[in-house]
């Protein structure tokens, strides 16, 4: 994987110079693996993937708030000689997308909004039980339970689990503190670029009320509901999310 500043990313080869580069952007806790790679190489498209900051295999700190990541992000992508993208983020990485639509709209060229929200509150007890050592990894079990569809299987959920667990509990609750203080509920309606808001039907996480909220309020949104899926729905369901995307892309202008 090459690096740009402290920043480990993946990156595909090839990808067709008349379409835009697509920037994928993980959730609190995760790392570019929780891109399938179906999507991290979708035909045709430049797809880049970073870890954040304190994540899979990037150094430094992570961060306590979506627009610190949001910079981080622009940071990385102007370091890596590209200015305008469409951003594909989940959860937290949603969040971060719509922070760089509001605030840096002259580098976003379109959004991919997987289950996530214009805001993103957490329970009360969920950041209790990461902030605690003795609770960090029922936290962890927690967090699992919740972001998969029941049908799952074990194998799926045991990989997310280990990926999890394997955070400093600093980065895992500064990324949960980060999404409990977002909100752009009031600001959404200034996003203005194409986007596409994605989710799964079965999400307990950021059930699809959040992304039918997105939907209503942003002007330029199509909204996709993937049946048989949770919050990690570009895992569970992933050829159903690339065929969305895809189809999504090839309506973006570059």
């Amino acid at each position: 994987m090459p690096t740009a500043g402290d920043i480990y990313y993946f990156a595909s080869r090839g990808g067709s110079a008349s379409r835009p580069p697509v920037v994928l952007i993980h959730g609190a806790g995760g790392d570019y693996l929780h891109w399938p790679h179906n999507i991290r190489r979708l035909p045709g498209y430049r797809v880049l993937a970073p870890d954040l900051p304190g994540h899979g295999r990037s150094e430094g700190l992570g961060q306590q708030s979506v627009r610190a990541y949001a910079q981080v992000v622009i940071d990385w992508l102007i370091e890596t000689g590209i200015y305008r993208a469409v951003f594909v983020g989940h959860s937290m990485g949603g969040a971060i997308a719509q922070t760089l639509a509001l605030e840096h709209q002259e580098n976003v060229l379109g959004l991919g909004l997987v289950g996530t929200g214009a805001r993103l509150r957490v329970n009360p007890a969920l950041l209790e039980r990461i902030s605690s050592p003795e609770t960090f990894k029922s936290a962890v079990d927690l967090v699992v339970e919740w972001s998969y569809a029941r049908q799952t299987s074990p194998r799926q959920r045991e990989q997310i689990r280990k990926q999890l667990a394997s955070n400093r509990p600093s980065v895992l609750l500064g990324d949960y503190q980060a999404c409990d203080r977002f909100d752009v509920m009031e600001r959404v309606k200034d996003i203005r670029v194409p986007t596409c808001v994605i989710c799964g039907e079965d999400d307990r996480m950021t059930p699809p009320k959040y992304s039918e909220y997105l939907a209503e309020h942003l002007p330029n949104a199509q909204l996709k509901l993937i049946p048989e899926a949770g919050h990690m729905v570009m895992l569970e369901q992933a050829e159903a999310v690339a065929g969305v995307l895809e189809d999504f892309l090839s309506t973006v202008s570059y």
